[in-house]
């Protein structure tokens, strides 16, 4: 959530932010919403004030005195407690339609709203050319290793059952992940997936992406998409030292998403799916240092990729396609043969302040309390990993081989 602030000492920025957002709303409506509020609120501190006046007088009083005091202070009491219940009114009205209100952009992200106007900043990899080149299903069905068919008689659509070599390599995978990330300060954590209601207001994920969540009815919870919303919540409402930032946090989770308007949309084999496993970055961070820890994290997904040996591409997404609680973020597209295209694999953003509002989460350094920044960077999603392992390796006979070197991550060396 933004500093309502901006409303009044940086009205110009809060209008451009909309415009690059392609956002329509009545900002003069927000303005007077925001003035109601302050004002009712105000008020009912005036009167809070002379409470607090009268009854020192009332301490002091005689006994004829008294009773005029005592009167006096009945009708302030039902004076404030009107005007409180008003203030409570006007700033539930202006909550409203400000937490719908997105994170200012960073200035040097994109301005755009399609693919195409994110701004790709490098390719790293040799992109092969195959002979008889088939996609991830085809060679995950014809060697026993997926299974979407008898996982939509099960589940429905955007299912799958993986077996045998294929769930070998997602847990080597996710180990050599773990291990990396711990030992460059991140601490592994396996987070809860069923969250409630405030943690995905507090990360920014309600009110606009709520159709994609899946919601458990009869206990009020939710059913994460990534768990960077648990590990956000983790610290809501806490101050945190300043001297232990930045807080790394390594989560790996079962993640779900109801994937609503996207019908049609990559509906072969295992690339969109409404059940997946994926490890996360997550950290609080010194505001002054989260340009930095954002660069640092696309490092560290950098350094996965080329590890497991896929051509990628790093873009600067532009502003039509970051989420509400983004300020900036970067996507790596891994090379699909099948699809002769880059797709994303992982996405890291720096929220700045904007969830650490929400949640409550700050810092205190020397005698002064201030909010953090918070950022997310996906470390591995383990489908989309699996996609690229399986097309990027594969040979003419239908078969999988790895080389040498990422046959030691994967743990296998051919799938056949």
């Amino acid at each position: 959530m933004l500093d309502s602030q901006i409303l009044k000492n940086n009205l110009e920025e809060f209008n451009e932010n909309l415009k690059k957002r392609d956002i329509s709303i009545d900002v003069s409506l927000l303005i007077d919403l925001d003035e109601n509020r302050r004002k009712a609120k105000f008020e009912a501190e005036q009167i809070r004030a002379e409470q607090n006046k009268l009854g020192k007088e009332i301490a002091k009083a005689d006994k004829n005195e008294k009773q005029e005091l005592l009167k006096k202070a009945s009708e302030l009491s039902n004076n404030f407690k009107s005007l409180s219940e008003k203030a409570e009114e006007e700033e539930e009205k202006f909550l409203d339609l400000w937490i719908k209100i997105p994170n200012i952009i960073d200035a040097s992200s994109p301005v755009g709203s399609t693919d195409e106007d994110n701004k790709e900043i490098k390719k790293i990899g040799e992109v092969k050319e195959f002979k008889n080149l088939r996609d991830h299903l085809e060679i995950g069905e014809t060697l026993g290793l997926i299974n979407v068919e008898k996982a939509a008689e099960v589940s429905g659509s955007r299912f799958s059952y993986i077996f045998g070599d294929l769930v070998k390599i997602e847990f080597n995978l996710v180990s050599y992940v773990m291990n990396k990330l711990s030992d460059n300060g991140f601490l592994p954590t396996v987070p809860p997936v069923l969250v409630r209601e405030n943690a995905l207001y507090g990360t920014g994920f309600f009110p606009d992406d709520a159709e994609q969540v899946y919601k458990i009815q009869n206990d009020e919870l939710y059913l994460v998409g990534t768990s960077e919303v648990s590990l956000a919540a983790l610290h809501g409402d806490e101050i945190l030292e300043f001297d232990s930032l930045p807080l790394r946090y390594a989560g790996f989770s079962t993640c779900f998403r109801r994937e609503a308007g996207t019908y049609g949309k990559d509906t072969t084999g295992i690339f969109r799916v409404h059940q997946f496993d994926k490890v996360e970055m997550f950290s609080f961070c010194d505001p002054e240092k989260s340009k930095e820890e954002h660069e640092y994290l696309l490092t560290v997904e950098e350094e996965i990729l080329n590890d497991l040996e896929i051509p990628y591409r790093v873009v600067d997404v532009c502003s039509g396609d970051l989420g509400a609680s983004a300020a900036k973020k970067y996507d790596i597209e891994a090379w699909m043969p099948s699809q002769n295209n880059y797709r994303e694999v992982t996405s890291c953003s720096n929220t700045t302040d904007y969830q650490a509002r929400r949640l409550n989460i700050r810092t205190k350094k020397d005698k002064d309390t201030s909010l953090i920044h918070t950022l997310n960077g996906t470390a591995l999603a383990v489908g989309r990993i699996l996609i690229a392992l399986i097309e990027n390796n594969q040979q003419e006979d239908g078969s999988v081989e790895f080389s040498d070197e990422l046959s030691k991550l994967t743990g296998v060396k051919k799938l056949s």
